[in-house]
Formats: structure tokens, C-alpha cells, sequence
């Protein structure tokens, strides 16, 4: 009962229905090429005002960015938040620390993961879920050259059979 009037309270309310949504703000595609990805865990984040703001326009970039755990909390590093462009005197630091929000059973589950299996922590996406940016966070093991050309590989004949296919679709409905 209290699920449909929750459900068409959200249906009557443009807003509370675009906020429910989640908005992609930022992908680290080079995660995917460098790394196999053995679990993804979601995290959130602890921001100042200009930071989310910047977030909110989509200026995050997590290229060579990564996760650590320094005395029992979860950091995320390197990570570019550009400044935000109406920020004043107080704009925050591009590329400083940020806190991760994790249980802590969660980091002492990755902390030992990173340490005794030597697999990485690395920031996969970025989004905003009910107006709350949350990062998700792989724990990876690093691809050897090998394993990048064969995925390459793979990659270029999967392309190349959807091309086949499309060319086929298109001269049958040319016919």
C-alpha cells in the first residue's frame, strides 16, 4: 500500500522522478583495456559545495586515478575534478584527496584483497543516484600485453561481423 502511494507520489512529481534517475557523470574506459575486473563494489563520496557542483556538469575525470586504504578509511587518488567555473576564492583543489564512504567490514574485506593478492583498487564509473555522486570501484588485476592484443582482437572481429551484418540487412532491404 504505502509502495503505490510512494510510486504515484513520484509519478505526480516531474522532479523526485529525474532525481530517482542515475546520471552518468563520468567512465574510466581505460580500466576496462588495462585491468580484468574481478568485483565492483559501489562507494560514495565526501565533497565540498564547488566539487559537486562541478560533478553535477559532468568535469571528473578518472584516467589515472585510484583508490587506497591508509589507516582502516578509503581514500580515492588522483582523480580531476576541473574547478567549477562560477566557484570563487574557495574553489576546491583539482586533483586533492577524497574520502571514500565505506562499512568497515567493506574496506577490511579490500584491504586484504589489495594486500596479500596484489590486485588494485580502481575507480570505474562515476554517477549521481538520488542527487548523491557514488563511485564504482573494481578490484582489478593488471592485464599483461598479451592479454590486451587478444581482447583487441576479439574487439576488431566482433566489429567486423556487426559490419557483415548490417551491410547484409541493408542490401535485403534495398532488394
Amino acid at each position: 500500500m504505502l509502495d503505490a502511494m510512494r510510486a504515484r507520489r513520484v509519478e505526480a512529481n516531474p522532479l523526485a522522478a529525474e532525481k530517482s534517475a542515475i546520471k552518468l557523470v563520468s567512465e574510466n574506459r581505460k580500466a576496462f583495456h588495462d585491468y580484468h575486473i574481478l568485483e565492483k563494489l559501489e562507494a560514495g563520496l565526501v565533497l565540498t559545495g564547488t566539487e559537486i557542483k562541478s560533478a553535477r556538469e559532468g568535469k571528473v575525470q578518472l584516467r589515472d586515478s585510484y583508490a587506497n586504504i591508509e589507516k582502516g578509511e578509503a581514500w580515492l587518488l588522483n582523480t580531476h575534478f576541473s574547478p567549477y567555473s562560477h566557484g570563487n576564492i574557495w574553489n576546491h583543489e583539482p586533483t586533492k584527496k577524497r574520502k571514500l564512504l565505506l562499512h568497515r567490514r567493506e574496506i577490511e574485506k579490500l584491504f586484504a584483497k589489495v594486500r596479500e593478492k596484489g590486485l588494485s583498487l580502481i575507480p570505474l564509473k562515476m554517477y549521481l543516484k538520488n542527487g548523491l555522486l557514488k563511485c564504482e570501484l573494481g578490484v582489478c588485476k593488471g592485464k599483461k600485453l598479451h592479454d590486451k592484443r587478444e581482447a583487441e582482437q576479439k574487439r576488431d572481429v566482433e566489429m567486423e561481423v556487426k559490419k557483415a551484418m548490417s551491410q547484409r540487412n541493408a542490401r535485403r532491404l534495398g532488394d
